[in-house]
């Protein structure tokens, strides 16, 4: 008896390597000539044959490992009560892959048991296929023996996320994925399935007339070693929008569900397992923008619409105070109260103000997320560009933009104060955002 097991995939096509002769190419004109052959083969250095695996190689993690095995008597006699067993040895596992554990009655001779066996690889390192084979000899004799298959199960991607948490309670996850393997990847499906609480827009494609078309085209291929860079957009859902307390504390988004081919078909599938994030931390009160412009006018009123939310477990109460700066304005009644807040409820301000400075005044640092590049950046001096944008000068370290002979000003919003009354706590939000301010331009005559 022998146990013959060899690993099920799509086979490769045998390399025919052309026999280059002085007076010219003999085995690229035979090719040409024979008429059984596949036109234009001569080109792809591709033999008719193919070529079954030599051995098990590297498994993916993701694939399915799929192995053929056969039992064959090799005896003059017939032998009874055979059972194959086939077992899968992981190093946190032992699996039972044998499809049927039911005894064959007898074995003749030069006659073979075949089996396949299938499975998905969830666990890289060093997996072991037993096989197991029991019988019993015309004489009565029980006889058992085993044969060991070695392989390795591969990571075939490199998965790497970062977070970025926005004011409006959406949460942007990049996702970094590299191919390293050594033969291409048909990427078919990446996806993040997110958590309960959040709904996900995938920020992946851009919008041409009625269809969108994939930033990475329409062949989705990702060579060995490249990265490719996914973005996402998570929003909280309606029914837990309201409840600031909940969403605050909130760090499981989701997972990612990734689904390629490799070269011939063979499919793959990996989940990660649930990302968590860093909880952002928003302190007792939380101030943030529900509607702004973005230019206004210089020295014309503009409104703004501010959310306060209370983060802490006890009720405030609180007063407003707006404090002026030197380009900003506030209009209206400074130190008036806001009332009780509840714990997670949540307040909207419609505030009034005006730009009174015509010089540049230079906002804090803006983070912001570029979409198509998904790259992180820092500007510590904000630039508008304008589509008309005819000249661009600096004056004493100061930038001003001029587009439309218009002057170009950039004004934060800072100077609002919040004073919770039972603890006498003062909260100060300064560079609450940035506005375009635009002012007419007027050449000065030398």
């Amino acid at each position: 008896m022998r146990v013959i097991c060899m690993c099920v995939c799509i086979p490769a096509c045998t390399c025919v390597y052309m026999c280059v002769h002085s007076t010219g190419d003999l085995f690229g004109r035979l090719m040409k000539e024979d008429p059984s052959t596949i036109k234009g083969a001569e080109a792809l250095m591709l033999g008719e044959m193919l070529t079954l695996p030599q051995n098990f190689g590297n498994i993916f993690l993701g694939e399915t490992f799929s192995s053929y095995i056969s039992v064959h008597n090799d005896s003059t006699q017939e032998v009874k009560d055979i059972l194959v067993k086939a077992d899968l040895q992981t190093s946190s596992q032992r699996l039972n892959l044998s499809a049927s554990n039911n005894t064959v009655t007898e074995l003749k001779p030069e006659s073979c048991i075949d089996d396949v066996i299938h499975h998905e690889v969830k666990e890289i390192g060093t997996h072991i296929l037993v096989c197991a084979v029991s019988y019993t000899t015309q004489a009565g004799e029980k006889l058992y023996f085993r044969k060991f298959f070695k392989f390795q199960v591969l990571k075939p991607l490199d998965v790497k996320t970062k977070f970025y948490n926005a004011e409006t309670d959406e949460v942007f996850l990049e996702a970094q994925i590299q191919n390293i393997t050594t033969s291409p990847m048909f990427m078919e499906k990446v996806s993040l399935e997110p958590s309960m609480m959040y709904n996900v827009t995938e920020l992946n494609t851009v919008e041409t007339g009625d269809e969108g078309t994939s930033t990475f085209g329409k062949m989705s291929y990702l060579q060995p070693m490249d990265t490719r860079q996914y973005l996402y957009c998570l929003k909280p859902k309606s029914e837990f929008a309201e409840k600031a307390g909940v969403i605050k504390g909130v760090t499981v988004i989701g997972k990612l569900d990734i689904v390629w081919k490799t070269n011939l078909g063979e499919k793959g599938r990996l989940q990660t397992s649930q990302l968590q994030r860093m909880a952002p931390g928003y302190g007792d009160v939380r101030l943030s923008l529900e509607m702004i412009p973005d230019t206004v006018n210089l020295e014309e009123p503009f409104d703004i619409t501010c959310k306060i939310t209370n983060c802490s477990e006890r009720t405030m109460d609180l007063v407003l105070e707006m404090c002026n700066t030197r380009s900003i304005h506030w209009c209206g009644v400074s130190g008036r109260q806001l009332g009780k807040v509840s714990p997670s409820a949540s307040l909207s301000l419609p505030l009034k103000l005006l730009s009174s400075v015509q010089g540049l005044q230079v906002g804090a640092h803006l983070e912001y997320i570029v979409t198509l590049s998904i790259a992180k950046a820092y500007y510590s001096m904000l630039c508008y560009v304008s589509m008309l944008l005819l000249l661009t000068f600096a004056v004493d370290n100061r930038l001003m933009i001029v587009a439309n002979h218009h002057l170009l000003v950039f004004q934060s919003i800072s100077g609002l104060r919040l004073t919770d009354t039972f603890l006498k706590r003062t909260y100060e939000y300064d560079d609450i955002a940035q506005v375009c301010v635009v002012c007419p331009y007027m050449s000065r005559e030398s």
